[in-house]
């Protein structure tokens, strides 16, 4: 179907893993190196570590760790909580609860302030959990819940806890590349990223950035981290302080990473953030012309992913199936307690293109007219009205 992309045979419009530029894959093609002696991938790794750390709004410590960015939110946790260690879990969503059981799995005492999946939570909440609590040491907040569609208000949300002084961190892995981030400015102390995103390079990286105020708070642990692969101590000691690696990188992930990331600073970080918010409003407003509603509250909605209910009366799975096998197009479900509820177009990164929401849209069409599912109007010429 190379009416989508020269590239591509079917369109992967999820929220993660995303479609790949061309010159991402072929970065993959690169010959290996030896990263632990070879001073030009030390030099690419450190350039590469710094431009991640401009998206994210930094200039704390930035590692990229070998594994999906799920590593990244179990290192931070591992690295931080000990034993009795008070972590305010800040859950809205299906990634927020998911940072309560790395704290229980790690010895911590959660609290949680939890709120409806479709809602935001607010910073008088957070006041009130603070002055119940007032032994909390670290707290736990994710910026985009893929799951939900929802973008949580960071600057808001961490002031009291950066009034505090208590370690934040924040889970921006649907976020970084395509939302705006500003780590330094919200006081993130660790920020989370993934190389499958709005970065749209291959899965398999874990971003982490690290503040002085949560490296101090790991050597005042009592007890050593229980793990070495998870330990961001090794970072400090190993990388910042010797030019080691802990373990070996994954090179040619690395090198695919550094061409998207290459990709989007040439296009311009601004004009990326710009070009989520069009492909974004545009598809929101034509599910909504279409009579579909939109998961999250009104203007708690991401730009990078949109969800939205489904149709009472389908099977969403069978429905989802079509649009794949038939027209090559994949949408995603939701997980969790939205599990059939929810679906979930990802326009992020590579995919947060006018021309892939239009072959999307009318994919979609087809597949809802062979379902029967009712469209109160096209939401392809609803989406096209908009450009």
């Amino acid at each position: 179907m190379d009416r989508f992309d020269a590239n591509y045979e079917r369109l992967l419009m999820t929220p993660g893993p995303t479609m790949v530029d061309e010159r991402v894959r072929q970065a993959m093609a690169k010959p290996i190196v030896n990263p632990d002696l070879d001073p030009v991938f030390f030099a690419q790794y450190r350039d590469l570590c710094r431009r991640i750390g401009q998206l994210m709004g930094t200039q704390n410590d930035v590692f990229i760790l070998s594994a999906e960015g799920l590593l990244g939110l179990e290192a931070a946790v591992c690295s931080l909580v000990e034993p009795g260690t008070q972590v305010l879990v800040l859950a809205n969503g299906y990634f927020g609860e998911g940072f309560g059981s790395f704290v229980e799995m790690y010895g911590g005492e959660c609290i949680y302030l939890r709120g409806a999946y479709d809602q935001l939570l607010e910073a008088d909440e957070i006041e009130a959990m603070l002055r119940k609590h007032p032994n909390i040491r670290v707290a736990t907040l994710v910026h985009c819940e893929t799951p939900s569609g929802l973008l949580n208000p960071m600057a808001e949300l961490l002031e009291p806890l950066k009034a505090r002084g208590i370690i934040t961190i924040v889970d921006a892995v649907s976020s970084i590349g395509g939302e705006p981030c500003a780590a330094d400015d919200w006081g993130v102390d660790i920020m989370l990223g993934g190389s499958q995103k709005a970065l749209s390079a291959p899965p398999g990286l874990a971003l982490v950035s690290v503040s002085p105020a949560a490296w101090e708070f790991m050597l005042q642990r009592k007890q050593p981290i229980r793990s070495y692969y998870l330990n961001l101590l090794k970072w400090r000691e190993l990388w910042l302080e010797r030019s080691e690696f802990p373990y070996t990188p994954s090179i040619s992930d690395i090198y695919a990473l550094d061409k998207a990331v290459e990709l989007l600073f040439a296009e311009g970080t601004q004009a990326v953030i710009d070009r989520h918010f069009r492909v974004a409003e545009a598809t929101r407003n034509a599910l909504r012309a279409a009579g579909f509603v939109l998961f999250p509250q009104p203007g708690a909605e991401a730009n990078t992913v949109t969800a939205f209910r489904t149709p009472p009366g389908i099977d969403e799975s069978r429905f989802r199936t079509i649009l794949w096998e038939e027209y090559g197009v994949m949408m995603a479900g939701s997980w969790g307690d939205l599990a059939g509820k929810v679906w979930r177009i990802g326009h992020m990164g590579y995919n947060a293109r006018i021309e892939y929401m239009m072959a999307f849209f009318a994919a979609f069409e087809a597949a809802a007219e062979k379902a029967g599912i009712p469209l109160v109007t096209s939401p392809l010429a609803a989406f096209c009205a908009q450009l």
